[in-house]
């Protein structure tokens, strides 16, 4: 075990904790503490520290840490950020293992919160100390009926107890969750907050909870991470430990990315850059926290679906048709039944009615309760069924039909999420659910998460993990990219890069001269394309100073100029370099494909629809890279222009093996070169008809050294 990790369990494992600020007073954070570890009954060791009290709520109290006398393992402080670097050098000089720091004002309010940040972590690995926090709400492990927390959710009892680990950067919102596990009868191995992860941060915990024996599902609430390609690693390992990963990632929009900035200093990062890595590495990514425990608790109770269609039964016609509409819209598949589960299914219900989704109402009360049970066991018999859906609404003998499916669900193992729709009348069923653990939702949206978690995770456990992609560009992309300037490289200088690695361009020229572009034109043949060079454009075509088509020698100098002309208007600071002269290709289909490196992840590859219209189409797929020529596919194959290019309406199919090859290429390329390669379009690249290739037609690239 990593020897970080190793302190890390000692502290959210402790035998002894300390207060620094504690209190009697349970309107301060550290008097809340106090009682918290009085009233849930933690058994260690409990060390209150003041100034001068000599006793809180009944515990002898010490004025200093130091004066405890056996090293602590675990010291919480609680104190006003003042007085925090001396109280933290006191718990390193006393031996102990780690602290947890409550105060706020830190990283999170700027550069001179940092440094006083900085300066309390400086302290902590003097003294091999692991620091919690600051600015974070502390932790719980209810397996040790520990409260090491200020947060008024304890005043709950019973701590909720169970195999979800939660590793939050919201204090609050982890208190949230505390209390909406207790709700739903579902409980964790530890509950941590991490703050500003100003030592201690999200991946350590991860790390933790896949070495916990007692930790089954992680769920995590992030704002930014501090190492990206640790998190993936992690996320190899939790998937080869079957525990499942879950996230919900904020900072989606503008707004959200400024808040995460401001709430715990965090580097947000691309969501799409998330997104794509997430689905790479099977970690379920969700938009709603409480949707977490949800979705975790379902898939510690009953894994992840063998297959991917789900069927929908409810003893409503109404329930059942909207339920099976809505299911349909979250991209969940329905089942089609085999042929022995519809004629056992034909016996039982009344002539006409759908097998699936199923309408198990109106039936005879002499039989109705034994059939709403037959039905549910013959559907989840049959193969083609992944997961079933049971929405419960108002029905003759609805507790007993309630008690009966879950207690079907949990013997047969078929993973199958109830949806109790009615409210208070249906407060028994969900009693009845809670004693026998059965999990349960009471909204049609929380149901159909749960779905969608328990199928996607199941379809990445069956794809194959992205494999390590050799790179044996790397060496002559690396020298070649070292004579190129820093900075926005021009077209000439991208396609020369691409072609070091493999990179179908096309053959250009760089005229300086309207003479000079007319010889080039004659030589390679009209029609031509003619592009201005200019090192500060980002957008040529909006910039006017693309020319296609062009036929003789009279509109080649023409072009020209009217490119110099468009130049002066749109960029007067800018200086026109010359122009590319290239053939005029025609056919094919107009795709993007880039790289760009990642603040989190590192380097990222993108393909997408391409062109004038990229933005505005906003058609694209990313991954981690480097990718392989089939991880591409998978990633082509998602796009929406992909039926285009399989060949629709009488179109050729395109050459799908040319793109992917192309994009495997690029992500080799910005492996290769890493942070040194901020970006690189290439825009538009023709895809040609099966077995005819694909070409580069237009590039731009962005090197830092």
């Amino acid at each position: 075990m990593n020897p970080a990790v190793s302190t890390l369990r000692a502290i959210l494992n402790p035998r002894s904790v300390a207060v620094i600020g504690a209190s009697s007073d349970p309107a301060k954070f550290g008097g809340r503490v106090m009682h918290f570890l009085l009233q849930h009954g933690y058994r260690g060791r409990i060390i209150p520290v003041h100034p001068t009290a000599t006793e809180v709520l009944g515990i002898p109290a010490v004025a200093q840490i130091t004066g405890t006398g056996d090293p602590v393992d675990v010291c919480l402080l609680a104190l006003p950020s003042a007085h925090l670097a001396t109280a933290l050098e006191d718990c390193g000089r006393a031996g102990a293992r780690g602290a947890v720091i409550i105060t706020a004002d830190f990283a999170e309010t700027g550069a001179e919160g940092a440094t006083r940040q900085q300066e309390l972590v400086d302290i902590a690995r003097r003294h091999g100390m692991r620091l919690i926090g600051p600015n974070c709400l502390g932790y719980i492990n209810p397996h040790l009926s520990l409260a090491m927390t200020s947060s008024v959710a304890l005043a709950m009892e019973p701590m909720p107890r169970g195999a979800i680990g939660l590793a939050c950067q919201s204090g609050s919102l982890m208190a949230s969750l505390i209390s909406h596990a207790q709700d739903v009868g579902t409980g964790f191995s530890v509950a941590a907050t991490v703050g500003n992860q100003a030592d201690v941060d999200l991946c350590d915990l991860v790390e933790y909870f896949i070495d916990d024996e007692t930790t089954r599902a992680i769920c995590l609430y992030v704002e930014g991470l501090k190492d990206g390609p640790r998190f993936l690693e992690l996320a190899a390992r939790a998937r080869a430990a079957g525990k499942p990963i879950l996230a919900v990632k904020a900072g989606r929009s503008a707004a959200g990315q400024q808040l995460t900035q401001s709430h715990t200093a965090s580097l947000a990062g691309s969501y799409a850059i998330w997104s794509a890595a997430c689905r790479d590495h099977a970690v379920i990514l969700l938009d709603d926290p409480e949707a977490l425990i949800y979705c975790a608790d379902f898939l510690i109770r009953f894994g992840a679906p063998e297959a991917s269609s789900i069927a929908v039964i409810s003893p409503s016609g109404g329930t059942v048709a909207v339920t099976g509409d809505r299911a349909a819209a979250a991209g969940l598949t329905l089942a089609e039944p085999g042929p022995a589960t519809c004629a056992s299914l034909r016996l039982l219900l009344p002539p006409g009615r759908l097998f699936n989704p199923l309408d198990v109402g109106g039936l005879p009360r002499s039989s109705g309760l034994d059939s709403a049970l037959t039905a549910y066991e013959l559907l989840a018999k049959d193969p083609a069924v992944g997961a079933i859906l049971i929405a419960v609404a108002t029905t003759p003998q609805l507790e007993d039909k309630v008690r009966q499916w879950g207690k079907a669900a949990l013997a047969g193992k078929k993973p199958t999420a109830i949806l109790l729709t009615p409210g208070t009348l249906v407060d028994g069923a969900r009693r009845t659910l809670k004693e026998i653990g059965c999990p349960y939702t009471n909204r049609l949206d929380d149901a159909l998460r749960v779905l969608r978690a328990a199928v996607d995770y199941g379809e990445a456990l069956h794809s194959p993990p992205p494999p390590a992609v050799p790179s044996p560009v790397a060496a002559a992309a690396r020298a070649h990219a070292a004579r190129l300037p820093a900075g926005r490289l021009t077209e000439p200088e991208t396609k020369a890069l691409l072609r070091e690695c493999g990179i179908n361009t096309t053959k250009d020229v760089l005229a300086i001269t309207p003479d000079d572009a007319i010889r080039q034109a004659q030589r390679i043949g009209y029609p031509v394309v003619i592009k201005g060079v200019c090192r500060e454009l980002v957008h040529k075509s909006e910039a006017g100073v693309v020319k296609l088509n062009i036929n003789n020698d009279d509109a080649l100098r023409t072009a020209w100029q009217n490119i110099a002309k468009s130049l002066e208007i749109h960029r007067p600071d800018a200086t026109l370099d010359g122009c590319v002269v290239q053939p005029m290709l025609s056919g094919g289909i107009e795709l993007i494909v880039g790289c760009r490196w990642d603040a989190q992840f590192g380097p990222v590859i993108v393909v997408g629809s391409g062109g004038v219209l990229v933005e505005i189409l906003d058609d694209v797929q990313m991954a981690i890279a480097p990718v392989s020529a089939a991880h591409a596919k998978r990633l082509i194959r998602a796009l929406r222009i992909a039926p285009v290019l399989t060949g629709v309406r009488g179109r050729k199919p395109a050459d799908i093996a040319a793109l992917a090859d192309t994009v495997a290429r690029l992500s080799e390329l910005a492996a290769a070169l890493g942070p040194r390669l901020a970006e690189l379009d290439i825009n538009p690249l023709l895809v040609l008809e099966s077995g005819c290739g694909a070409i580069a037609l237009d590039g731009r690239a962005t090197l830092i050294h």
